[in-house]
């Protein structure tokens, strides 16, 4: 009879697998103190990133494929209602447009009575998303616009309704991006009705967003507008954000339990828009010539001593 004995276990290969554990360890906390602190690693994020770009592209590639598809065989009586609802949204959207020309105009001439500098305008670019990242516990998504295009981190990002995140870390041609409702995301803002100001966090869902730190008698209640407070320099003030849903007042708690839903579906976003916030034009306003002075007290005095008197002459 014939028996084998299984030696899988080597006494003399542990300390040499711990050894390696180890080193392997101390280089990945090194490399992670290098990147966090002195930003090392940031050319060889952007050279993966553009070497990985070809692959996102082909990834991609089936998803704008089947839109082209739908769209090309969409139904005649399909595209008809479309059409009709998107000339409606134009009349409206027009509508909109002109009474926004009114107010900004007064807006303005306000702001001359007030001798008070020009509010900012925004530039707005289009961007699409490429891919989104699996992990349920972050909402982070990849879109198609990098340094290249001058994006920026810490940027901000809207779609048609309102904000949706924010650049996370820029590579070459492609960017990731973070929203709002992510748990780790905390956005300024203020209520539009009575400038309310407060953090909206996000709770991992994508229909939920919370406010943490309003007290039982703050003046809210559901159906505000949440909107950018500007404050932090990351997102232009007045950007809807959200709209109050609950508002739960905890007599024992020292603030009350709200929560808000986005104004976006950040669930089904495909194209988002980029702001840049223009950079400050110099004006009269802000470098006024100086006002003729009257002379000082001393050249007065002077000037009337050197003056000769009626019986001198």
């Amino acid at each position: 009879m014939v028996t084998y004995r299984s030696d899988n276990s080597n006494p003399a290969r542990i300390p040499a697998l711990g050894i390696r554990v180890l080193v392997c360890v101390a280089l990945s906390v090194l490399l992670m103190v290098l990147d966090h602190r002195q930003d090392h690693l940031s050319t060889i994020r952007k050279g993966v990133g553009i070497a990985v770009y070809p692959l996102q592209v082909i990834v991609d590639s089936p998803f704008r494929l089947w839109a082209w598809i739908t769209e090309s065989t969409a139904d005649r009586s399909e595209l008809q209602r479309e059409l009709a609802r998107l000339r409606a949204e134009r009349v409206l959207t027009r509508a909109e447009l002109q009474q926004l020309t009114a107010l900004r105009a007064e807006n303005d001439r306000l702001r001359d009575l007030l001798d008070a500098r020009p509010r900012l305008r925004d530039e707005i670019r289009v961007a699409e998303i490429m891919a989104v990242d699996a992990n349920p516990y972050r909402h982070n998504f990849v879109i198609d616009l990098g340094e290249k295009d001058g994006v920026y981190n810490g940027q901000a990002i809207i779609d048609a309704d309102g904000v949706i995140g924010q650049v996370l870390q820029t590579g070459l041609t492609t960017s990731q991006a973070i929203l709002i409702s992510d748990p780790s995301h905390a956005l300024p803002v203020e209520v539009s009705r009575n400038g309310l100001r407060t953090i909206a966090n996000g709770t991992g869902e994508f229909d939920r967003l919370d406010l943490p730190f309003l007290p039982n008698n703050a003046d809210i209640v559901p159906g505000d507008v949440l909107v950018t407070s500007g404050l932090g320099g990351a997102f232009p003030a007045g950007y809807p954000v959200a709209v109050v849903a609950t508002v739960n007042r905890i007599p024992q708690a020292s603030f009350a339990d709200v929560t808000a839903a986005p104004s976006s579906a950040l669930d089904q976003v495909r194209e988002v828009l980029l702001i840049w916030s223009a950079e400050p034009e110099p004006s009269e306003l802000e470098n006024p010539e100086p006002a003729a002075t009257e002379p000082e007290p001393d050249e007065a005095t002077s000037t009337e001593a050197d003056a000769p008197e009626d019986g001198d002459e």
